[in-house]
């Protein structure tokens, strides 16, 4: 008698098992060369619910190894036709398909504990980083995998049980890291961060010291910074034409579908993101004559996600009123009196639907998740809050650092230590920290050495005029655990006792931060006692199993 697929299943991974991947909701990463196979498997094995998030779309070249897809399918979401072609295998089975970027937003540490496990299929160092951080603050168990020319790799990642994918050297890959914000946005406070720290200040504000850019200048971005300075010229051009009734379109071109057309030129920025696709104005104009009849009630509606044309009309009725201000300023004050600028201000309106109506035209063009008006409030306040209020308010006085020598860095590298202080005046937001970005703490102490601390950086939507940061309640001790000590150990040589250090049964990845020590260890994974730390008003400060994964929470309202 032939069985069914079930029936296989339950025959091979025994009833228990098997019903129990029936009930489980998992994720995977990545559609591509793996991702294509990996999914088969997962389906054929009866998991009851896979989400799958890519971001690519399918290509020619991938026809040849990327069996779920066929030449129809060209330009079309890996994500959606790799659902579509799998569900056939096993129609049992829910499939959730999502054609997005899983450093979006949207993917959260309370989505990521949702599921039962994660599986990397990806291609990309910095999303596999990502991806582990995320495994390891919501606990959740990740299955990471790859290929080196006709090598394939795989690891299990389990918190506090394995070593995690930080915790070997990787090679670092080429990479823009002062142009994530103005070139290579992936995410919706990207976009927010540019419309109100760049193209408002460019504008309306002072404009950006170019010696800024030179700060980090090496040989992979120097031709990309010289062209964002020919942006911010072209833009100083723009910005005299203010008041003018071709100065919205002006703008717009500029920004939403000339620079954007150089950035498509750029084609090894686009190899493993969504390219941008360029606006027309006049075609965006056009579709949006009925959104200009219901200019008033568009505006007054901050709740609403706007759809792309609404967010045109509220641009354009912005720069309306800003340019008026602007105008009015320059004859109160002089053309070049710093008093005639215009800067943010969350309860501003004028400010804030221009933000709001500009990170929603560019995350549009990035094909990047909008946000309603109220939203975009709430997440342009997050860069109030220093490194210096990291540094001092948190890092020192509630982890207790005090006056030890420490570092702070993100993914973009080295923030903070005792000799690198240029960051400190900064706005987190400045320096690439954003919801849901991940900072560690590193002990730099030769004795008495602290495990490494890594915070996961949340905002607050409470009501707050204190610091930025908030800590621990004064009754909360927090003890960080210690790197274990080595142990010494007698060794003979012929007649003569040698000693030396033991070192420490744990995983124990390479240090490649700054002023490296023989002896230092950078411990993310330790197997000892457990802490959960949290505030009385819900504001998690230290969370999860293991404080070496934290969350800090930013209040910037």
């Amino acid at each position: 008698m032939a069985l069914d697929r079930d029936s296989f299943n339950r025959q091979s991974l025994g009833p228990s098992l098997n019903a129990s991947v029936k009930q489980a909701q998992v994720l995977m990463v990545g559609a591509g060369g793996i991702g294509c196979e990996l999914l088969k498997n997962l389906v054929l094995s009866g998991f009851g619910e896979i989400h799958i998030v890519d971001l690519d779309t399918i290509d020619l070249s991938n026809l040849n190894r990327q069996f779920l897809f066929r030449y129809e399918h060209i330009k079309k979401p890996k994500a959606e036709i790799a659902k579509e072609a799998a569900q056939r295998f096993n129609p049992n089975v829910n499939i959730v398909a999502y054609h997005a970027n899983i450093k979006d937003a949207q993917f959260n540490l309370e989505w990521f504990k949702t599921f039962r496990l994660v599986f990397n299929a990806l291609d990309n160092l910095e999303a596999r980083r990502h991806v582990n951080r995320m495994c390891l603050a919501a606990d959740v168990p990740l299955i990471e995998s790859g290929t080196t020319g006709f090598n394939g790799q795989v690891q299990v990642i389990k918190k506090g049980v394995t070593a995690c994918y930080d915790c070997t050297a990787k090679e670092i890959p080429k990479s823009f890291p002062v142009c994530t914000i103005r070139s290579t946005p992936s995410q919706p406070i990207h976009c927010i961060v540019w419309g109100k720290g760049y193209l408002l200040n460019e504008i309306f504000g002072a404009s950006e010291d170019q010696a800024v850019l030179d700060t980090s200048e090496n040989s992979d971005n120097a031709k990309e910074i010289a062209e964002l300075k020919k942006e911010s010229e072209a833009l100083r051009k723009i910005r005299e034409s203010v008041g003018t009734d071709q100065f919205p379109q002006l703008l717009f071109d500029k920004v939403f579908n000339k620079d954007i057309m150089r950035l498509l030129t750029m084609e090894e920025m686009w190899k493993s993101r969504r390219p941008p696709e360029p606006l027309q104005y006049d075609l965006v104009l056009r579709q949006a004559m009925e959104a200009s009849a219901s200019k008033e009630a568009i505006i007054q509606d901050g709740q609403k996600v706007w759809t792309l044309e609404e967010n045109l009309v509220v641009f354009n009725d912005s720069l309306t009123r800003l340019s008026k201000r602007m105008l009015d300023l320059k004859k109160q004050h002089g053309d070049d009196s710093p008093q005639a600028t215009i800067s943010f201000d969350k309860d501003d309106e004028d400010t804030l639907d221009f933000v709001a109506a500009s990170a929603n035209i560019r995350s549009h063009v990035f094909g990047i998740e909008r946000k309603s008006r109220f939203d975009i409030k709430q997440m342009a306040d997050l860069s109030r809050a220093t490194l210096n209020d990291l540094v001092e308010d948190f890092v020192k006085l509630q982890l207790g650092f005090g006056e030890r020598d420490f570092a702070v860095n993100s993914d973009a590298g080295l923030l903070y230590d005792p000799d690198e202080t240029d960051n400190l005046g900064k706005l987190l937001s400045e320096l690439g920290i954003n919801q849901n970005s991940f900072v560690t703490i590193v002990d730099e102490e030769e004795e008495d050495t602290f495990i490494n601390v890594v915070l996961n950086i949340q905002s607050s939507s409470a009501e707050s005029t204190g610091k930025p940061i908030k800590g621990l309640e004064p009754d909360k001790a927090l003890e960080i655990p210690r790197k274990p000590k080595k142990e010494p150990i007698v060794e003979f040589n012929g007649d003569r006792s040698l000693t030396r250090q033991r070192e420490p049964d744990l995983e124990t990845p390479p240090n490649d931060l700054k002023r490296p020590r023989e002896d230092d260890s950078d411990m993310l994974v330790v197997r000892k006692k457990k802490t959960k730390i949290a505030t009385d008003d819900g504001v998690v400060v230290i969370e999860g199993d293991d404080p070496s994964n934290g969350v800090i929470t930013i209040d910037d309202d």
